[in-house]
């Protein structure tokens, strides 16, 4: 990999030359054996593919990646996408060629498949307690190639040390301190907490404080005023938390970070953290402020557009990139259909699929689905009620559904086809491989 690079290139495009097979549920039984790039020259489309099925849109994915970046970049603030939403390298490429700082992660397994196809700087958004990631990082992490983690506790602070001893390693890692949030995730319980655990950073001979960082979507769950206050007040306390740190003369890096910011509350941490950041002087480091929103790129029909800040803000949203496809198999009982696809294939977690179309055939013409709910979903199955009276539904319609929370989407396919327009030109334009 050329050390330049944000990405290698080469190992993203070397993910063209894959064979198709078993393994990749997303494809039909007839193109086994073809490579990724064969199968795009054929020209297929969504109605050669099959039920159960994840589509992305082109069109949406190259909206949603810009309007992001556009967006940082008019406010000054560095963007690190969390990739455990897609862990799709492919994706990754997309956004860190829109300027992105690097690439997010949130586990050792996650950091490996990164560093794998080669993406130049990561951040691991949690604490190194595993021995065998402290010295895998120690012995990877590069000053051209950095990989940021957090701390959150004295205990974790001498935990690295000593497994960096024990291993007869001088290496220094990169850490950020963590403020968390009563009845949130990780993260110090408070300022004076977190000032603690900075302390045993500074006295540490394996490590260096770079920053402050924490994950304010565990406190809040909907965009109600008591919800942005509980956000907002979080915030205000990371700035507080970096102000002591530098007038304690904390921070042992001359670039620092402040990061906070997934999908939802972006806009609350650039507003509430973007006074904290100055251009630097000489009586403090300069301190950039920086996002890791991830599902952005995908967004969805259900919590993310609800509660994206370009949703609530009236201005230019993100668009739904993801869609379910699945074939009825059965229609039991009047006003009751079940369909081909379940847990193992869609998101549920953030609210169930929603009906939004139907037709006799995958990608043919569809109508409007109107009244119809999915009720319960099993490991294969969707239970869909809709009017009887109204609407006729049978064995072998197709039914297009609107999905909600890309991080639990992605994770059930190793290939995902990307239609050209979802609603227009059907045709498979890409295939995204994913490695979770």
């Amino acid at each position: 990999m050329n050390t330049s690079e944000a990405i290698s290139a080469s190992a993203v495009a070397a993910l063209a030359d894959r064979r198709l097979d078993w393994r990749h549920k997303a494809v039909p039984a007839t193109a086994n054996g073809t490579t990724h790039t064969d199968f795009l020259a054929e020209k297929h489309t969504l109605a050669d593919l099959q039920t159960p099925l994840l589509t992305l849109d082109a069109g949406a994915l190259r909206h949603n990646a810009d309007r992001l970046a556009s967006w940082c970049s008019e406010h000054g603030v560095l963007l690190a996408p969390h990739g455990k939403t897609t862990m799709a390298p492919r994706l990754w490429a997309e956004q860190l060629s829109r300027g992105a700082w690097g690439i997010t992660v949130a586990n050792f397994a996650q950091l490996r498949v990164a560093r794998e196809f080669g993406v130049r700087r990561l951040q691991l958004a949690n604490s190194l307690t595993d021995p065998q990631a402290i010295e895998w990082v120690a012995a990877t992490a590069r000053p051209d190639q950095p990989i940021l983690s957090w701390v959150d506790s004295t205990v974790t602070v001498d935990v690295i040390g000593r497994t960096l001893e024990a291993a007869g390693s001088n290496a220094v890692l990169d850490v950020l301190v963590e403020l968390g949030g009563i009845g949130g995730r990780t993260g110090a319980r408070g300022v004076e907490a977190a000032l603690d655990v900075a302390r045993a950073v500074s006295a540490s001979l394996n490590l260096r404080l770079v920053g402050v960082s924490g994950y304010e979507g565990s406190l809040a769950h909907t965009a109600d005023a008591d919800s942005l206050a509980a956000v907002r007040g979080y915030l205000g306390q990371m700035g507080e938390l970096h102000q002591r740190l530098l007038e304690e003369g904390l921070y042992g890096s001359d670039a620092v970070i402040l990061t906070a910011g997934g999908s939802a509350y972006f806009d609350d941490v650039v507003e509430v953290l973007s006074p904290r950041v100055t251009a630097g002087s000489e009586a403090g480091p300069r301190v950039e402020l920086m996002i890791r929103s991830g599902a952005y790129i995908i967004h969805d029909d259900g919590f993310y557009r609800g509660i994206s800040p370009f949703s609530r803000d009236g201005g230019e949203p993100f668009k739904a990139g993801m869609h379910g496809w699945a074939r009825v198999v059965s229609q039991p009982e009047p006003g009751l259909a079940i369909l081909d696809a379940g847990k193992r294939d869609l998101p549920v977690d953030e609210g169930l699929p929603r009906p939004q179309l139907i037709g006799p055939t995958l990608g043919g013409p569809m109508l409007p689905l109107a009244g119809a709910k999915i009720t319960a979903v099993n490991d294969q199955h969707c239970f869909m009620t809709f009017d009887a009276g109204t609407t006729t539904v049978r064995p072998g319609d197709v039914v297009r559904l609107g999905l909600s929370h890309p991080c639990t989407a992605f994770d059930k396919w190793t290939l995902i086809p990307v239609l050209a327009d979802t609603d227009g030109d059907q045709t498979v334009v890409d295939l995204i491989h994913t490695f979770f």
